[in-house]
């Protein structure tokens, strides 16, 4: 009978002492209980178990189980500062190029509704080339007419073959050469820009073909340049 009794009040202490960790651990995690058991073998080769990730395992492999000892997730090691960094570098990478690829669906859908059709994509061209073409009348207007003022400067100029002209008239025939420079070269870029504004329509033209034929938006790669349309609204 005696023992009897010390074996039961033995059982009676060991419960009251599992019933007072568990009560700690609660205690410890705010009264929740535990997410489950934590069990990696360290650097030293020991097999650590624990309630919470387990610090001497933060660089390697940890084993999460659930309380029947079946294995709940494999936690990966924590990564170092320099690896976090390539991580993130490698997202954000991930992140601009879909940002990319929503923005080529965009532009390629955006064009379609535009221009339905090649008689509307050849209107705009035309209207863009217009505006082109009056900048070069307007420069051939304005040579002619520094041309015609300079016809009486240089007809005055000749009565002082062998002496220096006036100032007043070397000025005037100075100020005529800068501006007849000036728009030249301003007509020069206007040509260039006849060529540009072509151009750019043709690789869109292009582009709009491969779409209207049946291919998916976004999957043209990029343009060669902004398209002439798109610059000038």
């Amino acid at each position: 009978m005696a023992r009897a009794g010390r074996l039961a009040s033995t059982r009676g202490l060991a419960l009251t002492g599992a019933a007072l960790l568990a009560g700690s651990v609660l205690a410890a995690q705010g009264g929740r209980p535990a997410e489950g058991i934590y069990t990696c073998v360290d650097d030293a080769g020991r097999k650590i178990t624990s309630d919470r990730p387990i610090p001497e395992c933060i660089a390697k492999e940890q084993r999460l189980l659930n309380r029947d000892g079946s294995l709940r997730r494999v936690v990966p090691p924590t990564p170092t500062a320099d690896e976090r960094a390539e991580i993130e570098a490698r997202e954000r990478r991930a992140a601009e190029a879909r940002a990319a690829q929503a923005d080529a669906v965009r532009r390629d859908r955006n064009l379609m509704a535009r221009y339905p059709n090649e008689e509307a994509h050849r209107r705009a061209r035309e209207a863009a080339l217009d505006t082109v073409r009056v900048a070069i009348r307007a420069s051939e207007q304005r040579l002619a007419m520094l041309a015609a003022e300079r016809k009486p400067l240089t007809e005055e100029a000749e009565f002082y073959p062998a002496r220096p002209l006036p100032p007043k008239l070397r000025q005037s025939l100075d100020a005529n050469d800068a501006a007849t420079e000036a728009q030249r070269t301003a007509m020069a870029n206007q040509e260039a820009e006849l060529v540009r504004v072509n151009r750019l329509y043709d690789a869109e033209l292009e582009r709009l073909r491969r779409l209207w034929a049946g291919a998916r938006p976004g999957t043209l790669g990029p343009m060669p340049a902004e398209p002439a349309s798109a610059a000038a609204r």
